[in-house]
């Protein structure tokens, strides 16, 4: 059976991406979000998103009439799952969001179908998802009851891509596929194969599961590494971004860049998945979790100590989103370190942030949103939180009156 009709359940950072491959594959894509502003952006052909290309290739397929977008899940062949997955109160997985698809695809399921989640979740999400379907349609059978024979298809693939290589590393990157049984993950594999160039590697839900949650772990704990390095560098009086250029001459050595801290909807959120799982085995992983959630607080402390230098001082946050060149703001310590520094400088604080047009509400009435060559003209401390490609090329001499707290080693090495 082939997959004539994909739809794809959210339509964020990973899901309209995804919809907008499919679609550019021939297959008839629809998206569905309960988002009703992204549902009629995106049938008007725009997107609400920044990322490089994807306006291009949304427009042409919702223009050729292989992709569109509505409020409510629809029947189709194979649903893709791509909603998120953040954490509640003591960073316990919230599946909130998992179970309202679960739901809501429930309904218009039908014989032969495939249901794959792509959500960073827990392990045994994938299984819980499939529970939820089958309460609702005990008229179909799944794979937990009825395995190899089962009327529907489950699976878990969870995305592995970067910001702002998106539409690239969708096609080239290779694809871990977990089903609930062999026959889930080869007709999982059968559905991503149509656009993925990089290799399909076939485990069971679980592993799939662990697999992302354990790369994006084994990356926080390298971060956590660097940044450690960083405030030791400081008390040390040494350059920690020459230090760790050198200590990466080592064959075998290759440490990430420290930061104001670790962002966005994955690496800041898995680790605690496994956590959760495994809480008296997961020591390493906990407290890189702490050394990273840390960061920010120390930044803070710097930012105070410069600022005490001024009787009115004037803060420049350079950058918002947690990661460079995107506008995605989940997670991000450069949001949380701003949003402290504009309680404690009310009407003191500049914000340049090139990817995004206005402020986001915490921060509105209490900072102001400004081009980067008034925010170096005006401000008395510059804070770089981003390494934004604009912020790259600011001359040196601009910034020789002022004082430069650097969290990514752009502007002052420090």
């Amino acid at each position: 059976m082939s997959f004539e009709v994909v739809s794809v359940i959210g339509l964020g950072y990973i899901g309209l991406p995804t919809a907008a491959v499919f679609a550019a594959r021939r297959k008839q894509v629809i998206g569905v979000d309960v988002n009703q502003h992204a549902v009629d952006t995106i049938n008007r052909g725009e997107i609400h998103i920044v990322e490089p290309e994807l306006d291009m290739l949304v427009h042409a397929a919702v223009t050729q009439g292989y992709l569109r977008a509505a409020s409510t899940p629809e029947p189709a062949d194979a649903f893709l799952v791509a909603v998120p997955t953040p954490f509640a109160d003591g960073y316990k997985p919230d599946l909130s969001y998992i179970e309202a698809a679960s739901r809501a695809i429930a309904p218009v399921l039908k014989k032969g179908d495939l249901v794959v989640l792509e959500s960073t979740s827990p392990v045994g999400a994938t299984e819980r998802m499939a529970a939820w379907m089958a309460e609702a349609r005990p008229d179909l059978t799944f794979p937990q009851q009825a395995g190899e024979n089962s009327d529907i298809r489950i699976a878990h693939c969870p995305e592995r891509v970067l910001p702002g290589h998106v539409l690239r590393e969708l096609v080239e990157n290779d694809r871990v596929i977990g089903g609930m049984t062999p026959t889930c993950s080869e007709r999982a594999r059968d559905l991503y194969q149509c656009f993925v160039r990089g290799e399909c590697i076939l485990t069971d839900a679980r592993t799939a599961e662990m697999c992302k949650l354990t790369e994006n772990s084994f990356r926080d704990v390298n971060i956590a590494f660097a940044n450690e390095m960083s405030v030791i560098c400081d008390k040390l009086d040494i350059n920690v971004w020459e230090l760790i250029r050198l200590a990466n001459r080592h064959p075998r050595v290759n440490i990430l860049q420290p930061g104001p801290g670790v962002g966005g909807h994955c690496i800041a959120v898995d680790p605690w998945f496994i956590v959760d799982s495994a809480p008296e085995q997961a020591r390493l992983i906990r407290t890189a979790r702490h050394v990273n959630d840390d960061k920010p607080r120390y930044v803070i402390e710097r930012v105070e100590r410069a600022a005490k230098r001024f009787k009115e001082p004037v803060i420049a946050c350079l950058g918002l989103a947690f990661k460079a060149n995107i506008d995605d703001l989940r997670e991000s310590p450069a949001l949380a370190i701003t949003r402290e520094l504009v309680e404690r400088y009310a009407g003191q604080v500049l914000v340049v942030e090139p990817n995004i047009g206005t402020l986001p509400a915490a921060l509105e009435g209490k900072a102001r949103l400004c081009e980067l060559n008034d925010a170096l003209a005006e401000a008395d401390v510059i804070l770089v939180l981003v390494d934004h490609e604009p912020f790259k090329r600011v001359d040196p001499v601009r910034l020789q009156a002022k004082v430069v707290i650097d969290t990514r080693g752009l502007l002052a090495n420090g």
